[in-house]
């Protein structure tokens, strides 16, 4: 005869259940969609709960004499959330899902509290349900603010600079400043926008005519419909400044991930491209030059995929809250409003995935011939092989200088105001070689 089942397993089958989902969820994300974008992360994650909840009904059903039959309910509505997240991309871009979702978890939670009291008669109901449930809760009430905080910022519009059509319904902003020739164009590094740049824009805007923007999908621009790679950032650009009627040829200055897109915007237009300035820019051959790369980017590429979920919860703007500090005071409030939101964290997140082919595609520039171009490279906590890589930017160019910046890190070229000034210097010193068809100054 099979023994009644007992009263003492449901513990251990919660116990149980919610280590299976919690497992679960951290393989799917991990290891079965690496990487991915947000609603897969998001439908994997609600996919991991639903079986955690299917697991809870049917051992409770009949392993113990407390079935919760409640679970078979979550179960069913999480797994098709995740379905509807996993056929439909473009929802966690809608506002509606920013509003919706935060509402439905805390409803959830509620009511998951209500029938966890009614059916659930252990002490674990204590020490471990109500606890996960209070999470729960208080994860939808910050994701709700968050939203809100969110959408009482998009609506403040630029200080500076203009929003412009660049085909399609889509806009994007930039911001031009001083006058002369060569117009210079920032390009600022990887997840960068226009204020990153505002330590280096009105320096050089007192020798000549200086434009910032922001990249698709990030600071005030509209995301973009497809891929942004080397190839589709330089396209917009070219649409960009054209549209804006900003007279080429253009003098670009990219930093790190900004170094590929500027090479790819010289090798797709030449005509259009005065000269460069790579500030501390990232190579296309990295995958195989710089030796620590590879296991750098498996790992970033898997977290940051994770980033506009985390920022859903406000948990990417509590981070960030004094990553602008370093900038000037007027450009703080800009930046931090950008850094926060999980629109940037998955245009980052996409502009990482892109980045194998971007390189490929800032490798097609063989050569600038006679054009200007000045390589700017940090010492400060650069990666083995570095230097040796950045050495080799000069040969792009009959005409090029190579200044080493020992103090400066990668980042403090642009967001350090001491460091930012040799940044500046070397765009200016390259707007006079360009002037004058003189060789471009030694550091």
């Amino acid at each position: 005869m099979t023994p009644s089942p007992s009263t003492r397993n449901i513990a251990w089958i919660v116990i149980v259940s919610l280590l299976a989902a919690v497992v679960l969820a951290l393989v799917l994300v991990i290891l079965v969609v690496p990487g991915a974008r947000e609603n897969v992360i998001a439908a994997a994650v609600l996919f991991a709960f639903a079986a955690g909840a299917a697991l809870l009904a049917g051992l409770s059903a009949r392993r113990s004499d407390q079935p919760q039959r409640w679970a078979r309910t979550v179960a069913g509505g999480l797994a098709v959330a995740g379905a509807l997240l996993a056929m439909w991309p473009g929802v966690v871009a809608t506002e509606a899902i920013a509003w919706i979702a935060p509402v439905l978890l805390l409803a959830l939670a509620l009511w998951m509290t209500i029938r966890v009291r009614r059916e659930l008669h252990s002490r674990i109901r204590i020490w471990l349900v109500y606890p996960v449930l209070a999470v729960v809760a208080v994860a939808a009430v910050a994701a709700g603010y968050e939203t809100g905080r969110e959408a009482l910022e998009r609506g403040t519009p630029p200080a500076a600079g203009r929003l412009i059509e660049v085909g399609g319904g889509r806009r994007m902003y930039l911001n031009c400043t001083g006058s002369g020739t060569p117009v210079v164009v920032l390009l600022p590094g990887h997840g960068g926008f226009s204020s990153t740049m505002s330590w280096i824009a009105p320096a050089v805007a007192q020798d000549t005519r200086v434009c910032v923007y922001d990249r698709a999908g990030r600071g005030w621009s509209d995301p973009a419909p497809n891929q942004q790679d080397g190839t589709a950032v330089a396209a917009d650009l070219a649409v960009l400044l054209a549209a804006a009627h900003e007279a080429p040829p253009y003098l670009l200055a990219g930093h790190s991930f900004g170094g590929l897109y500027v090479r790819a915007f010289a090798a797709r237009y030449p005509e259009r491209t005065a000269g460069l300035v790579l500030l501390d820019a990232t190579d296309p051959m990295m995958f195989t030059r710089i030796p620590a790369y590879p296991g750098f980017y498996w790992f970033f590429s898997r977290v940051s995929a994770l980033f506009p979920s985390l920022a859903r919860f406000g948990l990417v703007r509590l981070v960030n809250q004094h990553a602008s500090d370093s900038l000037p005071s007027e450009s703080r409030p800009a930046t931090q409003v950008a850094l926060a939101t999980a629109r940037l964290a998955r245009s980052q997140r996409d502009e990482f995935a892109a980045a194998p082919l971007a390189m490929e595609q800032a490798g097609s520039l063989a050569s600038l011939g006679d054009r200007p171009l000045l390589v700017v490279t940090a010492l400060k906590d650069a990666m083995d092989g570095w230097t040796t890589v950045q050495d080799e930017l000069p040969r792009l160019s009959t005409n090029s200088s190579h200044w080493i910046i020992p103090t400066a890190t990668h980042a403090s070229l642009v967001e350090y105001q001491t460091e930012a000034a040799f940044s500046s210097q070397a765009i200016r010193e390259v707007v006079a070689a360009v002037r004058t068809s003189a060789p471009v100054a030694r550091h």
